[in-house]
């Protein structure tokens, strides 16, 4: 068991699990070995977008805490990155190699390497375990369909994010749109909302209603998945005597409510995906219409690999991909940043809502 080069420092940006604003970026030396099968990463570079906020929401209900653990109270947000392998103790993770998946906003992860094949392979590590594959997967970027050197910057900024909107679209369309002539979108300029609005227009089964802030109208009206833009001061604006479903994105407790009522019964589903606005999730436990029911993406994956295959599977997502990576050309607008002040300003940024719909931001502790 040979010891890794010596010297290799690292840190890691943690955020308080009691209150998000508080962040420290703490010294993550490697201990200088790696056992059987453990890879050591460099993480390259990351996506920061809100979804990010909505791991850290539910990060002790669905186990996001537990993928990349840190100090008592303390805890590393996932990130989908991008990092390269610079130790290998699995004979067939090559070194030089790059992969995309989930990291730690840090300079460095250990994983261990199982179900190894050319195109991926999955972290073992105990902490881990329990988690759905999507979230283990490793992909490697010289066997991935879905790559594309020039297009790496939107593949950690859309790919996540897209995926969980294919499988929400799917579900939905799965299940006979539940009866609906409206599909009404909320956080409607977030990317996971855009991609989902983009999907369901495609359908053509019915309106596509985007719900946002004053601030963020004029962009998400520039968009050309919805057929029309409400403010959340206007929900009573919207008709109320037709079958809705609602996709929530943002996680306040009350536009739900809001919502709720007005539409009563004839909200037929209630789908909780993100969380957006985090700091005003509470929201009342007896609602009229269809029960808020949170979206979890492996369940319609699993589902779906079942029935397609997983050959078929990835076929269908990487088809839906490709179409809507190239439409995103027209609205975002990437924005790079290097270092732990970078990465501090974008993360205060977004969790205070004062982030550029248009803008996307892929950081790296690594200094410029």
């Amino acid at each position: 068991m040979p010891p890794t080069p010596d010297g290799i420092q690292g840190s890691d940006f943690i955020v308080e699990k009691s209150n998000w604003r508080n962040t420290r970026l703490v010294p993550s030396p490697i201990d200088g070995r790696l056992d059987p099968s453990e890879v050591l990463f460099r993480v390259d570079r990351f996506a920061l977008t809100s979804n990010n906020i909505s791991y850290a929401m539910a990060g002790d209900t669905l186990g996001y805490w537990k993928f990349f653990p840190a100090e008592e109270g303390w805890g590393r947000i996932p990130a989908m990155g991008f990092g390269e392998v610079i130790r290998s103790e699995h004979p067939d993770v090559i070194e030089g190699e790059r992969y995309f998946g989930f990291f730690p906003m840090s300079h460095h992860l250990v994983v261990q390497a199982s179900s190894v094949n050319p195109t991926s392979f999955s972290d073992a590590a105990p902490q881990r375990s329990d988690a759905a594959p999507v979230y283990r997967q490793y992909m490697n970027s010289k066997h991935d369909a879905m790559y594309r050197e020039d297009r790496e910057d939107q593949m950690l900024l859309l790919r996540g994010l897209f995926m969980t909107s294919f499988l929400v679209d799917d579900f939905i369309e799965d299940n006979d749109f539940f009866g609906a002539q409206d599909f009404v979108i909320s956080s409607a300029s977030s990317k996971t909302a855009i991609a989902l609005a983009t999907l369901l227009a495609r359908r053509s089964r019915g309106r596509v209603i985007g719900l946002t802030s004053p601030r963020n109208c004029a962009f998400v009206e520039s968009l050309s998945g919805y057929d029309e833009v409400v403010v959340y001061a206007e929900i009573k604006s919207l008709a109320s005597d037709v079958p809705v479903v609602f996709i929530d994105h943002s996680g306040n407790g009350e536009v739900v409510d809001s919502l709720h009522h007005h539409l009563g019964d004839n909200l037929k589903y209630s789908c909780m995906v993100g969380g957006t606005h985090w700091d005003s999730s509470n929201r009342s436990n007896d609602l009229p219409g269809a029960r808020p029911t949170f979206f979890f993406a492996p369940a319609q994956i699993q589902k779906r690999a079942q029935e397609w295959g997983p050959a078929g599977f990835q076929e269908r997502l990487g088809d839906a991909w490709h179409r809507f990576d190239a439409s995103s050309d027209a609205w975002l607008e990437v924005q790079r940043g290097a270092g732990a002040a970078d990465l501090e300003r974008v993360y205060q940024d977004i969790l205070d809502g004062r982030a550029q719909p248009h803008h996307g931001h892929v950081l790296s502790l690594w200094d410029a």
